[in-house]
């Protein structure tokens, strides 16, 4: 059987960068326009969180057309009555930290179940270090965890990882509280917050140094401006149809306006070396970050090692990668990715065990995964553990033609991709095949 796939479409707006356009505009003075945010749950979150300290939020557009908002600054913000529920949002409460650190109040945060279970202390230990006060309410390094901020000192960081959501943290403190801070990660790490702060007029310094990557920013000189801003289309979701594009027989997607920020696009790079013809067109810049058009057709595939630097690239596509790779001809192995061991599920045993329940030959490592390719059909349900990278990753190859493949909880998808289904049917001819 073939898939043809011959089509123009978009995806939701970057979710990675929505989260923070939402607080930026809640930190701010005066008025924000925002288009194109992501609608979906994890930024509802972020909007919740936001409006218990006061801010003031419209409901997200579900159609991604304009929300305006008017904000009276961070200074402004009021201590919360509440418990800050983050939902299922790691982004939400690991950056929400940073700006509650400068803040001179104590405030709450907790999310699901799955959040819960996510380490913290990742977070919470150089905010401690620049006079933060922390209590972890029931388990150590987990949700619930109670931040109490004011007068933080300037703190030099050395992270343990390149991971962007401690970077944000830290510079996010730094901004809240009006003091100099730096960051040193040993690998560079997605620099949405970086970019969306020299945006806002804040002096930041980016720089190689002693191996690895090192950021530095002053404090404000005044209160931060109003944002205008469009938001791209979400890389990470762009990839899941580039990926069934890939593992078509003939044709060419078109994924128009979507975010090509070099800290997102190590996906792509990497279906060029498993031998996709991937390219992007119609290249410009909104808001400090880069947009174009991802333009892809089929391509046989074949098997490639990923590891290093190259994993921050495409921490959150390595679900659907280790998909494409049990189509391709040998042995991929994928490794330096321990960071997805604390992702909504230990995705590195979720995508192993969902695809040995496949027929396909796969086994854990440390930090990472090895996939042998098969063009055997593949059968069975999948246990996507309430992760959408997982349910879309798979997904994908349920939408192929020779399998059939089932998830079981298919809705989850709408935490960064709603209308998913409905996306992956349109080209595939099968709407719903995934969701079984």
């Amino acid at each position: 059987m073939t898939l043809h796939i011959d089509a123009d479409v978009t995806v939701p707006g970057d979710k990675s960068l929505t989260h923070r356009a939402l607080m930026f505009a809640a930190a701010a003075t005066g008025e924000s326009r925002l288009r194109g945010l992501l609608p979906g749950e994890d930024c509802r979150s972020t909007a919740s969180v936001l409006r218990s300290l006061g801010v003031s939020i419209p409901e997200l557009p579900r159609d991604g057309s304009e929300l305006g908002m008017s904000s009276r600054g961070i200074k402004q913000w009021r201590a919360p009555t509440e418990i800050l529920d983050c939902g299922n949002s790691g982004t939400t409460a690991r950056l929400m930290m940073g700006f509650l650190a400068g803040r001179p109040f104590c405030a709450t945060l907790t999310g699901d179940a799955s959040l819960r279970s996510r380490p913290m202390r990742r977070i919470t230990d150089p905010l401690t270090q620049m006079g933060t006060r922390v209590t972890e309410h029931e388990r150590a390094d987990r949700l619930p965890i109670e931040l109490c901020g004011g007068q933080l000192k300037s703190l030099h960081y050395r992270s343990p990882k390149g991971s962007a959501q401690i970077k944000s943290a830290v510079l996010l403190a730094g901004l809240s509280a009006g003091v100099e801070v730096s960051v040193w990660e040993p690998i560079r790490s997605r620099d949405h917050s970086e970019r969306m702060l020299v945006d806002l007029g804040i002096e930041l310094i980016e720089e190689e140094r002693e191996g690895g990557w090192y950021v530095h920013t002053l404090p404000p000189a005044g209160a931060l401006p109003g944002l205008d801003m469009d938001v791209p289309g979400d890389p990470s979701s762009a990839a899941f149809l580039v990926a069934l594009a890939a593992l078509g027989s003939s044709g060419e997607l078109r994924v128009r306006g979507v975010g090509i920020n070099p800290t997102r696009m190590g996906f792509f790079a990497a279906l060029r070396a498993m031998g996709v013809d991937v390219r992007v067109e119609n290249e410009r810049v909104s808001g400090g970050e880069p947009i174009g058009d991802i333009v892809a057709a089929p391509g046989t595939l074949r098997a490639i090692s990923v590891g290093g630097a190259e994993v921050p690239a495409m921490i959150d596509e390595i679900p659907v990668l280790a998909c494409l790779a049990a189509r391709a001809e040998g042995e991929t192995r994928i490794t330096g990715a321990d960071e997805l061991r604390a992702k909504e599920s230990d995705r590195i045993k979720a995508i192993v065990e969902n695809l040995q329940g496949l027929g396909v030959e796969a086994e854990e490592l440390s930090d990472g995964l090895v996939v042998r390719g098969s063009d055997r059909p593949l059968r069975g349900s999948i246990r996507a553990l309430h992760d959408h990278r997982i349910a879309m990753a798979f997904g994908i190859l349920g939408a192929l033609p020779e399998n059939d493949i089932s998830i079981d909880t298919p809705d989850v998808v709408d935490v960064s991709f709603p209308g998913f289904w409905d996306a992956i049917g349109g080209l595939s001819g099968a709407a719903g095949q995934g969701a079984r």
